[in-house]
């Protein structure tokens, strides 16, 4: 009990402070831009490259072309042809048939294939997590993964969580959606209808409960 309390405390401070930093500062910022998925639903998912993944490049019969590559912050890998391909957001076969155009002006009809070690990939293809969640984090989506899942991942729920009070935060048609989840009734009364799909981009916000 003391230590919620101490939580509260710290917490009604915060957001003084907040409020007092807030009166003496400039304009607020707008609101950060949330990009879209390329996955409307659970079977029509395929891994997109993103920044910091690492690309095993195989040119047919050109071993001096082919190569190992990290995707630079900027989406970007520069081979020993060409500098400044653009990668993220594409498919490992996309980016193969891209490469494979590219190097058409330097080589003879090249075959190419792509794979993919490190995967990072795009944040707009990652699921975040924050609020009263034990490990609140970003996670990298897998095929038909679900809440349950997703819990598993971030350890459940801490012990302040209002877990049925949760939202899950969707962009679907350009548009931001709101959905309530049951994360108590799935994981402490195992209510398996309360497991739902997630989806590539969701956002996860678990609030403290305030009883």
């Amino acid at each position: 009990m003391e230590k919620r309390i101490t939580q509260r405390i710290k917490a009604i401070l915060f957001i003084t402070l907040a409020y007092l930093v807030a009166g003496c500062s400039s304009p607020t910022l707008p609101p950060a831009k949330l990009h879209q998925s390329n996955t409307v639903d659970v079977d029509s998912y395929k891994y997109l490259i993103g920044a910091g993944d690492v690309l095993n490049i195989f040119v047919w019969r050109n071993p001096e072309v082919s190569g190992t590559f990290i995707v630079r912050p900027d989406g970007m890998i520069t081979t020993s042809l060409v500098e400044d391909i653009p990668v993220s957001g594409k498919t490992p076969t996309e980016l193969a048939r891209s490469i494979e155009e590219i190097l058409a002006t330097y080589l003879r009809e090249p075959v190419v294939t792509v794979t993919v070690n490190n995967f990072v990939g795009p944040f707009s293809e990652q699921i975040r997590i924050i609020g009263e969640a034990a490990q609140p984090q970003a996670i990298n989506y897998t095929q038909h993964m679900t809440l349950l899942d997703v819990m598993i991942r971030v350890g459940g729920l801490t012990e302040f969580a209002n877990g049925n009070g949760a939202v899950l935060v969707r962009i679907e048609n350009g548009q931001q959606k709101q959905y309530d989840i049951f994360i108590e009734d799935l994981l402490k009364n195992g209510e398996i209808s309360a497991n739902v799909d997630v989806l590539p981009g969701d956002i996860i916000v678990i609030p403290e409960t305030w009883f």
